[in-house]
């Protein structure tokens, strides 16, 4: 049984998992029967840490960890069902957790969680990412109501647990960058403009995580980075519940009041300094900037932002991950939908044009939202029209009007793809479905031998945890006068240009002309190679239900699991030995066919996946060439491929131009709109939504919900 050292103690009661009971003070004992117990204890983490080791090395890995939704109220063998929440009453519940339900997380499977990685992953990572939501949901308010006081104790417990994890006996030996989720507030979702209590408490929980001299940062904010690698790669926490769209303590990123706004002021000045520093930059936040055709996460003039701000500095930005879904998938943003109107405050526009996404979805909603990416990805051109080898042909051809262009090079944004950009959504600890945490692995070539963070924390004389920077080491950047775009400056003519309602929208500089595609885009140190998948089957660890014959999909937005109505075969669990194991990795996946985790290997992944759509058009409309995907093979579908423009990629003047006007929708023949069919399933679309359930829907599950 592992225990939480710290400032909380966490154990589980005795019969949680039928192991024997320990002595437990007289506070403790009078609530025995409640599954799990939070003990106060003296702040001892430094005393049981684990030896100090030798010099690390980078390994070209780190970890992925996100929603892990502890609840000290959780009961085993209690009810799945809404308004029991696995609190009261008799049902499936397991020893760690009720899986494919919308129970939160025991105890139990966060300690062993963590205690695996301890054991299995701690010494093979470089550091890790969290993205937050680490208090219970407010699923049983009538009789147990969430408090403030109760998500700041569970938060001080987990971020104790990650030190016990992650450290020897001198302190943290990799980095841990946390970042809020909408449950780690009070109440969720909303949290007001900084500085504020929430920051300044949260401040002190994270103070072994967050450096010292980003700490006003994060008190103003909420927003911080860490140089995980000194000098060479930089994790930037952002606070997207200033960018959430159902976050009612603030409106948009577009007012200068706003505190999305001033994220983003920070976001420039702190990429644009990186740049100047030859540095690279991962993004990480709790929810996703997911937009569909109908709805949405983040407000709209913060999305806007997010994308305009990703391709100017498509340079410096490796990657983007983020948690909150439960799901696993990737969502590409395409810089086509960049309306400089809409977050212009001179020339601003009301943006709603998409319905708030739901923020707890059932398995069924969740299903429809994949089936509206899937809609969307049908319309990507194909990456396959250019073979690696032209790559270089078109380098030496740019220059050269003359030379034919490859159908489809301009709606790709070039060779490198850089229309698009890449979000990587992890699946969750919390058994929505399976618990889940993800290993990814990026290049270190030329870095074997580069200082790690320890090295840089644990210089002599020095807090071995909290390493003092000298202020010469971090200054904002002066900028250029050319850095800011004044889209209100006089005209030629001499006439004033039309006043601005607020301050001008200020674009950030693009990548030097001269400047190689960043490393989300080409294969080069840093750029991420593949990452593995783990999932903990608690069908088999829980022991408790002997077969299982399907269940309910969830119509409902409660979700009571797939065994809601059957019962344990134990009268007290007899959990086997927890283990996660291998789903699956991108390095040998014989579907996923991804050579690596540049956004082009996920815009030709998105594609495929998007052929059932565009099969199914199609077939709607009988036509007989096709090859074996279902893609119509006629030089008229082809001719869909080629670019409207003649620049392979959204230049500075376009940002520096006239405003964009909104495209209209295209109309077809007879000015009726076709009805979307969801068409026949090929495989990499049911392996898709496989993976994006964590493995607990059989095929046949799968093709009765959507069908």
């Amino acid at each position: 049984m592992t225990l939480f050292r710290g400032t909380w103690l966490v154990v589980l009661a005795a019969a949680a998992i039928g192991a024997p009971p320990h002595p437990l003070p007289p506070s403790a004992a009078a609530h025995a029967d409640a599954g799990q117990i939070v003990l106060q204890a003296g702040d001892n983490i430094d005393s049981n840490l684990h030896a100090a080791s030798e010099r690390r090395k980078l390994n070209g890995r780190f970890l992925h960890i996100t929603d892990l939704h502890p609840d000290e109220y959780y009961k085993p063998h209690t009810s799945t069902e809404e308004g029991y929440a696995c609190h009261r009453g008799e049902g499936p519940a397991g020893a760690y957790g009720a899986e494919t339900s919308d129970c939160d997380s025991p105890f139990s499977l966060v300690n062993a969680t963590l205690d695996w990685i301890s054991a299995n992953l701690k010494d093979s990572v470089d550091f890790v990412v969290w993205t937050g939501d680490s208090a219970r949901h407010d699923s049983d308010t009538y009789h147990i109501p969430r408090r403030n006081s109760e998500i700041i104790k569970t938060n001080r417990i987990i971020a104790d647990k990650f030190i016990e994890t992650f450290s020897d006996s001198e302190g943290l030996t990799i980095p841990v960058v946390p970042t809020l989720g909408n449950n780690d507030i009070y109440p969720h979702n909303v949290l007001m403009p900084g500085p504020n209590d929430i920051l300044r408490t949260y401040t002190d929980i994270w103070r072994h995580f967050i450096p010292q001299e980003q700490r006003h940062s994060f008190d103003y904010g909420g927003w911080f980075y860490v140089e995980v690698i000194p000098n060479k790669l930089a994790v930037f926490s952002l606070n997207t519940l200033y960018f959430f769209d159902r976050n009612g303590g603030v409106d948009d990123c577009v007012a200068p009041s706003e505190p999305g706004y001033k994220h983003f002021e920070w976001l420039r000045v702190q990429l644009q300094f990186l740049r100047r520093r030859g540095m690279k930059a991962i993004l990480m936040g709790h929810v996703p900037p997911a937009r569909t055709e109908g709805k949405q996460l983040w407000e709209e003039t913060c999305w806007q932002k997010y994308t305009l701000w990703l391709h100017r500095y498509r340079d410096v930005v490796v990657g983007s991950l983020y948690g909150h879904m439960n799901i696993d998938h990737f969502i590409l943003q395409d810089t086509r939908d960049i309306d400089l109107n809409v977050i212009d405050p001179a020339a601003w526009k009301s943006s709603r044009t998409r319905e708030s996404m739901d923020n707890d979805l059932s398995i069924k909603s969740r299903t429809d939202y994949l089936l509206e990416l899937r809609n969307a990805w049908s319309e990507l051109p194909d990456p396959m029209l250019y073979a690696e080898e032209e790559v270089e042909v078109e380098r030496k051809n740019k220059k050269n009007k003359k030379h034919k262009k490859k159908k489809g090079k301009n709606k790709l944004g070039g060779p490198w793809a850089e229309r698009y950009q890449l979000s990587l959504i992890s699946p969750s600890i919390v058994p929505n479905y399976f618990p889940s945490i993800r290993i990814i692995e990026y290049n270190i070539s030329g870095l074997e031998d580069t200082a790690t963070w320890v090295d840089t924390m644990r210089v002599p004389g020095d807090n071995p945890k909290l390493h003092a920077y000298e202020e010469d080491d971090y200054q904002e950047p002066i900028l250029d006068d050319d850095f800011y775009v004044d889209k209100h400056k006089k005209k030629k003519n001499g006439k004033k240009g039309k006043k601005p309602k607020g301050p001008p929208l200020r674009v950030p500089d693009g990548p030097s002309k001269t400047a190689p595609p960043g490393p989300a885009y080409s294969p080069q140190p840093l750029t991420f190679t593949g990452f593995t998948q783990y999932y903990a089957n608690l069908t088999y660890i829980n022991n408790d239900i002997t077969a299982d014959d399907g269940g309910d999909l969830g119509e409902l937005k409660w979700d009571s699991g797939k065994h809601s109505d059957k019962k344990p075969k134990f009268k007290k669990p007899r959990p086997r030995e927890f283990a996660f194991e291998v789903e699956y990795s991108t390095s040998d996946d014989k579907v996923y066919k991804l050579k690596d985790l540049t956004v082009r290997s996920f815009v030709n992944l998105a594609h495929r996946i998007g052929q059932t759509s565009v099969k199914s058009e199609v077939d709607a409309e009988g036509s007989e060439d096709e090859d074996e995907d279902g893609v119509a093979d006629t030089e008229e579908d082809q001719d869909e491929f080629e670019e409207d423009e003649e620049e392979d990629e959204l230049d500075d003047d376009e940002f520096d131009a006239a405003k964009k006007k909104n495209k209209k929708g295209k109309k077809h023949k007879g000015g009726k709109k076709k009805k979307k069919k969801h068409g026949k399933s090929n495989k990499t679309w049911l392996y898709f939504l496989k993976h994006a359930f964590v493995s607990t829907r059989t095929e046949e599950e799968l093709i009765e919900e959507i069908y």
